[in-house]
């Protein structure tokens, strides 16, 4: 594996500076980043200055980068409107993908995606990091061993107290699609979904909520613009599987409530149950539950052992995601986020909103 693979980013944003750039840089041996768009040349600009090669080019224009046949790669980092279009154009330039999530505002837009990346024949994942985390390996791995028995109840939570984002355009529906669902349930339900590797949803029922946008005080970000604030806060689900199986989904920014979790799953099955729990020095604790031995038993993994089945010492999630990432295209195998999987999940976030719109359940 002697190739070195060139990486172009698209979106120079919080996103890109918080996890895909610092992450890249840490994975030198595999890739370099050589090109930087943004619409604002000014971060382009830096984010080159900061991350890229000596010789890095930046853009204002994506499809400027595009045209660049010596990228093997790009990152799409934009905000979620854009994300459709600019992964379906990199990938008929013949560039491998890596698309922020969520993979698209809509479903339609996410088909689109799924279909170019078929056509080209080239990679596309969706940065669905929480999977990467050591908690979700070992649950993964218990998964996979059929320790629980049958998995026929789940709950995807993906709750704040009081921690709306106030930068960027978090808050701005035509340009994400939506707010806390699509933004941090995604999460949520992505971890949920790749757990119980259950990607048939039958029917969705949803409810969303708009009730605290004019309800800024504690929030950990600080103050936000009411009147640019038009996506919800809040929204619950109960979503029922072709199998027989059920997820609630729990999501919001702000819930007055003590009991905070996010990227966090519990499952419940026939001989055992898993959850994931805030530990009392705030670290994420997973603990599995069965009866043994005539008595309930509680087991929690030791976690000064190592679980990660990626090579490499770092146990940061973005540097794991993006270390297997490349490593699939250079090795040419699948990568641990299928777009298929993503696909799944944007059907049945589209489904929540329209189930909370027309007030009745969506069957998929």
């Amino acid at each position: 594996m002697n190739k070195k693979l060139n990486i172009g980013i698209i979106g120079c944003g919080a996103i890109a500076n918080q996890k895909h750039m610092p992450s890249l840089a840490k994975l030198g041996h595999l890739g370099r980043m050589v090109a930087f768009c943004d619409v604002v040349a000014e971060r382009a600009s830096k984010a080159a200055a900061d991350f890229g090669d000596a010789d890095a080019k930046v853009f204002e224009d994506y499809k400027e980068l595009l045209k660049d046949g010596s990228i093997d790669v790009v990152h799409v980092l934009t905000p979620n409107l854009y994300h459709s279009q600019i992964t379906v154009d990199a990938l008929e330039a013949g560039k491998h993908v890596m698309c922020e999530k969520p993979m698209a505002i809509n479903s339609m837009e996410a088909k689109r995606m799924l279909d170019a990346a078929k056509k080209s024949g080239k990679r596309l994942t969706i940065g669905y990091q929480n999977r990467f985390k050591e908690e979700s390996q070992v649950l993964k791995r218990a998964c996979i061993s059929g320790d629980m028995g049958e998995i026929y109840m789940a709950k995807a939570h993906a709750v704040r107290r009081k921690a709306v984002p106030t930068w960027g355009v978090f808050t701005d529906k035509k340009l994400q699609g939506g707010g806390a669902l699509i933004d941090i349930g995604t999460h949520a339900l992505d971890l949920t979904l790749w757990c119980m590797d259950n990607y048939k949803p039958k029917s969705v029922t949803g409810s969303v909520y708009y009730k605290l946008k004019d309800n800024m005080e504690g929030n950990l970000f600080g103050p936000w613009d009411p009147a640019t604030f038009d996506v919800e806060d809040s929204a619950f689900a109960f979503i029922k599987m072709e199998d027989g199986a059920t997820i609630f989904l729990e999501c919001s920014w702000a819930l007055n409530t003590t009991d905070a979790k996010e990227a966090k799953t519990s499952l419940f099955g026939v001989t055992g149950g898993a959850e994931m729990k805030l530990g009392p020095d705030r670290k994420t604790e997973l603990v599995f539950n069965t009866a043994k031995y005539g008595k309930l038993m509680e087991m929690k993994p030791n976690s000064l052992s190592s679980v990660a089945y990626f090579s490499g010492a770092d146990d940061n999630p973005g540097v794991l995601e993006a270390k297997q990432w490349l490593e699939s295209i250079l090795q040419d195998t699948e990568p641990l986020v299928t777009a298929e999987q993503a696909y799944v999940v944007t059907q049945i976030l589209e489904a929540v909103y329209l189930s909370a719109e027309t007030g009745k359940a969506v069957e998929l």
